[in-house]
């Protein structure tokens, strides 16, 4: 991701998600934040290049802590959000990430199916985490980084 991707990100954010981030803490994760890593999903469609998905995470030592993730809504069940994330965990395992976590809303059924898929646990939840509705956050993990990437990715069917 860079600054001029921005806009597209913003919009993807805006409705994706029920409390989008400002653009302010997107321009501060590409600029100012060393642990931050942010990667965009490109396709053409028609006859342009246009950024349909992306993923947020921090590498915090031998950690990947995905801060976001998300897809354009008519751009959703292609294995897009899959792919953002085989690319991150692949990324972040280059760089010495061991083991990978998140939070997810337990009403966000896809989601915890793609990160189950990729061997991630439930580890605990975070009470009223969402400040929109104070839904709950469950708190995932995905251990043996390394031994995921040797078996060729992810650990689904």
């Amino acid at each position: 991701m860079t600054l001029d991707d921005l806009p597209a990100v913003m919009e993807i954010d805006r409705v994706s998600f029920a409390l989008p981030w400002p653009e302010r803490s997107f321009r501060f994760e590409l600029t100012g934040n060393d642990a931050s890593r942010l990667l965009v999903a490109e396709m053409l469609l028609g006859d342009q290049e246009r950024i349909v998905g992306y993923l947020g995470y921090w590498l915090l030592v031998d950690e990947m802590h995905i801060s976001t993730l998300a897809v354009l809504p008519e751009m959703r069940g292609r294995g897009i959000s899959e792919r953002l994330l085989e690319a991150g965990l692949e990324q972040a395992w280059i760089q010495g990430a061991e083991m990978s976590t998140l939070e997810v809303r337990p009403s966000n059924k896809a989601a915890i199916a793609l990160y189950r898929k990729y061997g991630f646990e439930l580890v605990g939840r975070r009470r009223a985490y969402y400040q929109d509705n104070n839904e709950d956050a469950l708190l995932m993990t995905l251990t043996g980084l390394s031994g995921w990437r040797r078996l060729g990715g992810g650990g689904g069917e």
